[in-house]
């Protein structure tokens, strides 16, 4: 068995990991850390029922014995940790969630369902943005089709915004608003198009529910389809994955939430203009379930184990 190490596990990506982890039979827990938690027991804070001690692990006293690594942490913060991980033990399996290494050829890209060869076994891998995954199932299927760069009106629960306080994720400011933010380069925008090798156009917004995105994507294309023809693209892309649901009809949030699958559908057409919905839980496949499907492969496990 595998034993396993997360660090930033107070945030709620860290505790949805945990919960996932709770019905893992390959993985042995043996760290958890988080200042705000240190002392308490993981049973008494998430639905896991380990009753390993939390504690605040101090970067220069990381532990030899840990095959397998998830960095929970905000932007700006993994690097540091990943290269003291590396000196005391180059073998350990890292899986970093933030935006730090989705921009470095070191690092694989962990959009598992399009990246799942590179993944497998892989010693170092970058989770994508929750944005940017629902994005990408989006807009893959089209790429070769795309008349210009197209755009995407993306809406997230405030669970996006993270524990820290702020006006995106207080409930006062949130009720009965829409708040767009960073309309420009966003950093889900600048990956998107890194890694799909097009230009695309986002627009975040963030609304009261707590949690899900939905992202309505608009693409000119350079030819003529009907919309028979472009599901047909989709299911051909997508038929064979167990986490990738197309339907004809408007996926919705509420449907998606606390859920592990991406649901893309609506296919609106009209003449060479295609408008496409894609939905997930951001802390799900946008987070902890992509990141344990990446461990999975990196460690020989099942995929999908743990993933219920």
């Amino acid at each position: 068995m595998k034993r396993l190490g997360i660090v930033g596990a107070r945030g709620f990506v860290g505790g949805e990991l945990l919960r996932l982890l709770a019905i893992h039979d390959g993985l042995d827990l043996a760290v958890v850390s988080s200042r705000q938690l240190a002392g308490e027991r993981v049973c008494d804070h998430f639905e896991n029922p380990s009753e390993l001690l939390i504690i605040n692990l101090d970067i220069e006293e990381i532990p030899a014995g840990i095959d397998a690594w998830i960095l929970a942490l905000p932007n700006g913060h993994a690097e540091r940790w990943s290269a003291a991980i590396e000196k005391i033990n180059p073998a350990a399996v890292i899986v970093d969630l933030s935006a730090d290494f989705r921009f470095d050829d070191a690092w694989v890209y962990g959009l598992t369902e399009m990246n799942r060869e590179a993944i497998r076994g892989s010693k170092r891998i970058s989770n994508p943005g929750c944005y940017a995954t629902a994005i990408q199932f989006g807009l893959r299927p089209m790429l070769d089709a795309l008349a210009q760069a197209p755009q995407a009106f993306g809406i997230s629960g405030f669970s996006g915004a993270g524990t820290t306080p702020s006006p995106k994720n207080d409930p006062e400011q949130l009720a009965d608003n829409l708040m767009p933010y960073k309309l420009v380069n966003h950093v889900h925008e600048l990956e998107v198009t890194r890694h799909l090798g097009t230009q695309v156009r986002f627009m975040p917004h963030v609304a009261s529910f707590f949690r899900g995105i939905s992202v309505t994507l608009s693409m000119d294309l350079n030819q003529d389809f009907t919309v028979e023809e472009v599901l047909e693209r989709y299911r051909d892309a997508y038929g064979g994955e167990p986490l990738v649901q197309v339907t004809k009809e408007i996926p919705h949030v509420k449907d998606n939430s606390k859920k592990h699958h991406v649901c893309v559908g609506g296919f609106a057409l009209d003449g060479r203009h295609l408008v496409v919905v894609a939905t997930i839980d951001n802390l799900l496949k946008g987070a902890a379930t992509q990141a344990l499907q990446n461990l999975n492969l990196a460690l020989a496990e099942p995929e999908l184990k743990g993933i219920s």
